[in-house]
């Protein structure tokens, strides 16, 4: 059985690769073009990144925790304009 398989792996390694025409592995100006789109757009976002990430602070433990937050983390004052009854 794997004499059958040698034999086989031989025979097609010995046939000659079927694209080999004047034009085979050219690429075309468009192919360039695409790469060149490509590569500006992942420069762009990596640049874009990098200022988002120079906005975050360096550590989100919380200071004060006897202040209360809302969901946009902006402080809360207490109310003290309430009278009691």
């Amino acid at each position: 059985m794997t004499d059958q398989l040698v034999m086989m792996a031989g025979l097609l390694a010995d046939q000659a690769p079927k694209d080999t025409g004047p034009d085979f592995g050219k690429a075309s100006p468009f192919g360039l073009l695409i790469v060149v789109l490509l590569l500006i757009g992942t420069f762009l976002l990596v640049r874009s990144m990098n200022r988002h990430l120079k906005k975050l602070p360096t550590s989100f433990d919380r200071k004060d925790s006897d202040t209360d937050h809302t969901a946009d983390d902006e402080p809360v004052e207490p109310d003290t304009d309430t009278k009691a009854p």
